[in-house]
């Protein structure tokens, strides 16, 4: 199983470094097998050693240059940060990333060989469409995209089940995943949205989900830490 934090914006440089020292001394607990990965905000990007990889939430698809405001390959070089979360839902709203800016994101870190976690979801009107229309929504979320990458997460993420306190149902995870995996083949498939320890052992016993992406619930060391050993 992969367990992913995304701490989006929190934590600090100082709370970042507790936390995953508290984090260390529990994940000699893990499954050797388990994956462990963590995305403080870019102040608080650091060498950290440990049973887990450390990634970032975003950056701008160059080496460096005049981009006011990003961070590029040269600042990840510097950490030896080869993980990137490209597509993330509030990033699509929020930051206005078309589909057009994400395939050019992903092209550019595919070519700098980083292991890239990539997003997908729907809105809730969507999911109240049917089945159907969720399907279409999220493979239009694949185009210009190179799913045969080696270095490839797909994370399923419903829009309307992030930070809300609702997680999808087992059925709807099951049957969205089901479908997706004959799109995406063998590569690994995260559930994201809402998931916590009260939910973590229903949610990764379904079939075809390969791992969470998890945001609230993992700023907590204690709390997901628990999920991880759960």
């Amino acid at each position: 199983m992969i367990f992913a934090a995304n701490f989006k914006t929190n934590h600090t440089r100082k709370s970042t470094e507790l936390y995953i020292k508290e984090l260390n001394e529990k994940l000699g607990a893990k499954k050797p097998e388990d994956k462990v990965y963590i995305f403080p905000p870019a102040t608080a990007l650091d060498a950290y050693e440990g049973d887990f990889k450390i990634g970032v939430q975003n950056a701008y698809p160059t080496i460096n240059g005049a981009y006011t405001g990003e961070i590029g390959v040269e600042q990840l070089d510097e950490f030896d940060i080869k993980t990137i979360l490209i597509g993330h839902s509030e990033r699509r709203e929020h930051m206005g990333e078309s589909q057009e800016k994400v395939a050019e994101k992903f092209s550019f870190f595919q070519e700098h060989d980083l292991e890239i976690i990539y997003c997908i979801g729907e809105p809730l009107y969507i999911r109240e469409k049917g089945f159907e229309a969720v399907m279409q929504y999220l493979l239009a979320q694949f185009e210009g995209i190179d799913i045969n990458y080696a270095s490839l997460i797909i994370a399923y993420e419903p829009i309307w089940a992030i930070g809300t306190g609702r997680s999808a149902t087992v059925e709807e995870i099951s049957t969205t995943h089901r479908a997706l995996k004959k799109v995406i083949g063998n590569k690994p498939l995260l559930y994201g949205g809402s998931a916590k320890p009260a939910n973590i052992k229903e949610i990764i016993n379904i079939a075809g989900v390969d791992g969470v992406l998890v945001g609230s619930a993992s700023l907590d060391a204690d709390s997901f830490s628990e999920m991880i050993l759960s």
